[in-house]
């Protein structure tokens, strides 16, 4: 006799269109919430090199992270301002990150000591590079 095995229910097949138009919808709405213009500009920069990545920048920071529970905006921005200070090297990034911050509660004064604090954690430079850069925020839009 064989024995007879019981198949699990087979799994729905999710729509990937769907889903992906979702997230895609759901990025693009934190985009604006969060970097305004300004990442607009960069996913517009991205459309005559590299379009697919523009949709993923949407997709999957945005669509996938920020949209997720358990940090605010703010505590986000926090985080990433600290990571691209600390990177060294992504001063158009830092920037982009440094007015989302404004834009969605973060002080002036907040932004200064986050990036003051990099000074212990990745290092003079890293500090002075993050300070200069949001000299550079602070100087283009008025207080």
């Amino acid at each position: 006799m064989t024995p007879t095995l019981n198949a699990p229910a087979p799994c729905p097949t999710p729509n990937a269109e769907s889903d992906t138009n979702a997230r895609y919808a759901a990025g693009w709405a934190a985009l604006a919430r969060i970097d305004g213009e300004a990442g607009t500009r960069v996913v517009d920069q991205l459309s005559d090199i590299a379009p697919d990545f523009g949709r993923l920048l949407i997709e999957f920071p945005f669509g996938d992270i920020y949209t997720r529970p358990g940090l605010d905006l703010r505590l986000r921005e926090v985080a990433t301002i600290a990571a691209l200070a600390a990177l060294g090297n992504a001063t158009p990034q830092l920037k982009v990150h440094i007015e989302a911050g404004l834009n969605v509660g973060l002080s002036r004064e907040e932004i200064i000591e986050i990036l003051m604090q990099m000074a212990v954690y990745a290092g003079f430079p890293a500090a002075l590079n993050g300070l200069f850069a949001a000299r550079d925020v602070f100087a283009a839009r008025p207080a």
